[in-house]
């Protein structure tokens, strides 16, 4: 069985995040936002992310931009307000399927923990990447954290 676990770092703090992180059983994190230096980050900035995720964690880290969505698409869902979030659902989607994210390697993804910025799943393209990726391979299980 593949694991795909996620996780967003706002409106907690790092001793919430990297708890449920250590907790969880996940071995690293995936990064899939598209801008990982942000300053707004915080403790979720790309070196320190690492750091943390080895130190406290002991885990390893990887960014894969190609889970991401692309900057206009970002930009007209969270800038401009100009799309609904089916449109932008709908969009994010086709871009999964234009990209081909279902031919990275699995193991790649397994055990990993998707991570970008929303709180909770429900509006995050992180739960739309961990469903695609399990209605293409088989046997996934999916935990939000």
């Amino acid at each position: 069985m593949i694991k795909i676990f996620t996780i967003g770092f706002t409106k907690t703090t790092a001793r919430n995040f990297f708890d449920r992180l250590k907790k969880s059983g996940a071995k690293k994190i995936v990064d899939v936002r598209l801008n990982n230096v942000s300053q707004l980050a915080g403790f979720a900035k790309r070196d320190d992310l690492e750091f943390f995720a080895d130190q406290l964690c002991g885990m390893t880290y990887e960014h894969i931009p190609q889970l991401a969505p692309t900057k206009d698409i970002l930009d007209d869902y969270k800038k401009r307000k100009e799309m609904p979030w089916e449109e932008y659902e709908e969009r994010f989607l086709k871009l999964m399927a234009d990209r081909q994210i279902e031919k990275l390697n699995p193991d790649r993804i397994d055990g990993g923990c998707l991570l970008c910025s929303e709180d909770k799943p429900h509006h995050c393209h992180r739960r739309l990447v961990a469903e695609y990726l399990k209605k293409k391979w088989d046997d996934v299980r999916i935990i939000h954290l």
